[in-house]
């Protein structure tokens, strides 16, 4: 369905070109947000039940001088094992 403007033209459609190559028509995206597509609640990513202690993580980036997250992630790979963690993160 076409909207007219104002001024009786009909509003152009709207076509967006990205750098990825991909195009999107502005109908397509209203019609698949009038089917519902978007009214569905975004499943949630499981969280990792492991907690870093805070003293390995501190350890880690004082030793290291690494991100954060960065050091928890080691230590969330290596199931809390601190020098498990230490190894991954000096291996080349």
């Amino acid at each position: 369905m076409q909207r007219t403007l104002l001024n009786g033209r009909p509003e152009p459609e709207v076509i967006v070109n990205f750098a990825d190559g991909l195009a999107y028509s502005k109908g397509k995206m209203e019609e698949a947000f009038r089917n519902g597509l978007f009214d569905k609640k975004p499943s949630k990513a499981p969280k990792d039940s492991f907690n870093a202690k805070k003293e390995d993580v501190e350890l880690i980036l004082r030793e290291l001088e690494i991100p954060r997250v960065q050091a928890e992630r080691a230590l969330a790979d290596a199931k809390g094992d601190l020098s498990a963690a230490l190894l991954a993160l000096i291996k080349p």
